[in-house]
């Protein structure tokens, strides 16, 4: 019995079909013997092994070039650890990569980019190859077998990108979602047997999903996300998933002629602006175990649409949607005659509920076109019922507050309930 699969998304068929139903796609069913090769296939035996008689791996970290990228994955790479790094295309992956491995000996495996252009972009960087051997083979077995035949052995291997690597086995085009899971598939059996920690590189897209199954990012380790808006020059590293570290810490960089430059000033995303102005409030959260300090504005003009619009970037849509109808519901601001656009400077999403007072404050203060304190910092969570609840980690924020008072008049607002805020106008 023959049967028939989708070279494009590996739909299966018992008969060829010029349309596949499920990507759509004309004239991608080939013919395929499977169910020849399914029968020849042998039942395996079930291993069973008492977890008592397994030795623990090394779980010695090794530290990278860069310490915010120790501090997003737990202190630096476990060996056998499979890495997914995901971002938008031209975000700085390729950079942050050459950057944080230049004092690993490190194979780099590319199929979007030439030998000539990675070691153009280090040399315009300033990294020394030392450490770095490319390859251009695509093929995963090949690279396997490779990798297994090098008498010296990589420290870490990196695949730009996952969507480029193929295997033999599988008929259809790379990129395609059965190669894209039997490659990772065989890259994580590599891994764990030789103890060697591989990144992958992973597409984003249009709608910010990782490209490809979702199944990947639970194949994986680790899952990090580099984020940022491309016309500022803040980047933010997030761990999405971490099997050997924590998913609260984030690494803060900023994009420069010589590549990334880490922060460590939790003021790096504010102003020197000091004037009052309505709309602006300082937000602070804590991100891992540091707190760090954002500026929120928020512009609300009258509205003369039946919908009145909401445009949110770097807060999540569905809180500030709630936050609207609680200050209509408890300070009776009629905001459903309003556009309300809200927008975190800096190109960076906070993911924190220690925004919320930040947000309902800035919308407030761009209603009623009264300036906040430029002095006063902002942290709370609300609820539904209007209550202001203390969050996670608030009193180091306060204590980071006090620290930088030498620097600039901050003062904490300590507020109970939404209604509190109006006592600031």
């Amino acid at each position: 019995m023959s049967q028939y699969v989708c070279a494009n998304c590996g739909e299966g068929s018992a008969s060829w079909i010029g349309r596949c139903p499920s990507c759509q796609e004309w004239n991608t069913f080939k013919l395929l013997k499977e169910a020849q090769e399914i029968r020849t296939k042998k039942v395996e035996k079930l291993r069973i092994t008492p977890l008592s008689n397994i030795e623990i791996l090394d779980t010695n970290r090794k530290p990278t070039g860069l310490f915010e990228l120790d501090r997003v994955l737990g202190g630096g790479i476990v060996a056998g650890e499979v890495i997914l790094l995901t971002g938008e295309p031209g975000i700085g992956k390729s950079t942050l990569l050459l950057q944080s491995l230049k004092n690993l000996n490190t194979l780099y495996i590319s199929g979007e980019e030439s030998a000539a252009q990675v070691k153009e972009r280090a040399v315009r960087l300033k990294i020394s190859l030392a450490n770095f051997n490319f390859s251009d083979t695509l093929q995963v077995e090949s690279i396997i077998n490779g990798i297994n035949e090098l008498s010296d052995k990589p420290e870490i291997v990196v695949i730009d990108s996952i969507q480029t690597i193929y295997s033999k086995d599988i008929p259809t085009v790379p990129g395609n979602v059965t190669q894209l899971k039997e490659s990772t598939a065989r890259l994580i059996r590599l891994a764990k047997e030789a103890q060697i920690p591989i990144i992958i590189v992973g597409h984003i897209t249009k709608e910010g999903d990782t490209a490809g199954p979702k199944t990947l990012e639970h194949m994986v380790d680790a899952v990090l996300i580099f984020e940022g808006d491309k016309i500022t020059n803040y980047r933010v590293l997030r761990a999405k998933k971490n099997r050997f570290g924590s998913t609260d810490e984030i690494g803060i960089f900023e994009m420069i002629e010589l590549g990334l430059a880490e922060i460590s000033n939790p003021r790096a995303f504010l102003y020197d602006d000091h004037t009052n102005v309505a709309g602006k409030a300082t937000v602070g959260i804590i991100e891992g175990k540091r707190p760090l300090f954002f500026e929120i504005q928020a512009l609300a003009t009258t509205s003369f649409l039946p919908m009145p619009r909401r445009v949110i970037k770097g807060v999540d849509y569905s809180k500030v949607l709630l936050i609207i109808a609680v200050i209509e519901k408890h300070l009776q601001i009629p905001l459903f005659k309003y556009d309300i656009f809200v927008n975190v400077i800096g190109g960076v999403n906070i993911k924190s509920p220690s925004a919320d007072l930040g947000v309902a404050s800035s919308i407030i203060s761009s209603v009623k076109n009264i300036p906040l304190n430029s002095s006063a910092v902002f942290t709370g969570e609300v609820g539904l019922l209007g209550e202001i609840r203390k969050v996670a980690g608030q009193d180091k924020i306060l204590k980071e507050i006090v620290r930088m008072s030498d620097q600039k008049s901050y003062s904490s607002l300590n507020l109970k309930n939404l209604k509190d805020i109006l006592n600031l106008f």
